[in-house]
């Protein structure tokens, strides 16, 4: 893809740090750009310029599957699906409730892989018209060195790693690239929101702005693939 002018993506967890910049930064480059948020608080987080501002829970497949729907029955084209939403937890193996790990598993993993299979004929139909259409992924460096105390965390996103490294080369088939960035650690506030535990000290990370500079940069060269050491 040479360009993002007038391509219409999905930005997921558009409310959050990632999900905001990202906004901003495919805006500025000329896309058009749909943003969810979780519910309606977070919703009034939403840039007001984005082309549709809607409500996706991942920890609900019904409401997975009711944006699916609704895009599908709107006929809105989908150029490029961003996943940057995702829950974090701290503690030991013996300190992390099956909830925890459950609710972790949902949104940063099977959540996720649901929205883009139900996405996948309009991320076809933009390949057939042309359109160089992507997904893009942000399992981090997590996923290739987990650490103790991180677990359950570590788990989700190495699942969701793994699927998109298998996925990408089934959709490179119908013309869908699938880029999976693992960034280090950044400054987007996460670690406060923890669903569990309190955060170790990780120093100071990457800049949010720094991270989703990269990870555009890499839709616009056509990168396959963004490890750890390509921040």
């Amino acid at each position: 893809m040479s360009e993002l002018q007038g391509r219409q993506i999905l930005v997921v967890g558009a409310s959050g740090a990632f999900g905001n910049e990202f906004c901003t930064q495919l805006e500025a480059s000329g896309a058009k750009v749909i943003g969810t948020a979780r519910n309606a608080d977070s919703a009034a987080r939403l840039q007001p310029q984005l082309e549709q501002r809607l409500l996706l829970n991942l920890e609900d497949p019904q409401s997975i599957q009711t944006l699916a729907n609704y895009l599908k029955a709107s006929q809105t084209s989908i150029d490029g699906v961003v996943l940057a939403s995702g829950l974090v937890a701290f503690g030991s193996v013996a300190e992390t409730s099956s909830a925890v790990l459950q609710r972790l598993t949902q949104v940063n993993t099977l959540g996720q892989i649901d929205l883009v299979q139900q996405l996948l004929p309009s991320l076809v139909q933009s390949s057939t018209a042309g359109r160089s259409p992507f997904v893009v992924s942000i399992s981090g460096v997590i996923a290739e060195r987990p650490m103790a105390g991180l677990s359950a965390y570590s788990a989700s996103k190495a699942a969701l790693h793994a699927y998109a490294t298998a996925a990408q080369r089934e959709y490179q088939k119908l013309g869908i690239r699938w880029l999976d960035a693992r960034p280090g650690h950044t400054e987007s506030g996460l670690a406060n929101r923890a669903i569990a535990g309190t955060a170790p000290n990780f120093g100071a990370g990457m800049t949010v702005e720094h991270v989703i500079r990269r990870i555009i940069k890499a839709v616009l060269d056509d990168e396959k693939d963004l490890p750890s050491g390509s921040f």
